[in-house]
């Protein structure tokens, strides 16, 4: 990815995130948004783990067959940038990149512990900000951020329909 390639995947992902901004984020909200992830796994047979947070507390988890372990612990790690930054994980990352830096030298943060890598994005509450995440891994990164912003979408567009 060239940098203006970067830069404009950076204009992109910032508008997702100004566009994809709920009304409401209750637990069956949850629940239906990581059952459609799942879902849409499902049907493209991809090898993901799909996890859902309100606050510090998981309230969906579903790992799919050829996904392991390491998995979750990308999850745990992608959750950290999103909370510690405002901003998905796919965001954050590539910000660093078009800065030319590496995220986690330039933050003095360990890899193990924080990973800017796409896949986790903030659920974010018109006049409230974010109070979730909501994290898919086991893609590559573009892949993993793609699927959760298809996902959201379909909730926003289900609220503001509703």
């Amino acid at each position: 990815m060239t940098q203006s390639d970067v830069k404009a995947t950076v204009a992109e992902v910032e508008a997702q995130e100004t566009e994809l901004v709920l009304t409401t984020f209750t637990h069956e909200e949850a629940w239906r948004l990581g059952s459609r992830l799942v879902e849409l796994a499902t049907e493209r047979d991809l090898p993901v783990v799909v996890d859902i947070r309100k606050g510090t507390q998981q309230v969906f988890h579903a790992a799919r067959p050829d996904t392991t372990p390491d998995n979750d612990s990308w999850i745990k790690r992608k959750v950290r940038v999103v909370y510690r930054f405002g901003a998905s994980s796919y965001l954050v990352g590539l910000r660093a990149r078009a800065k030319g830096t590496d995220f986690n030298a330039d933050q003095g943060l360990l890899f193990q512990e924080y990973a800017a890598h796409g896949g986790a994005f903030p659920v974010r509450i018109a006049g409230v900000g974010i109070v979730g995440v909501v994290t898919v891994s086991g893609l590559a990164q573009q892949d993993d951020h793609a699927l959760v912003v298809e996902a959201l979408r379909e909730l926003a567009a289900s609220q503001s329909a509703g």
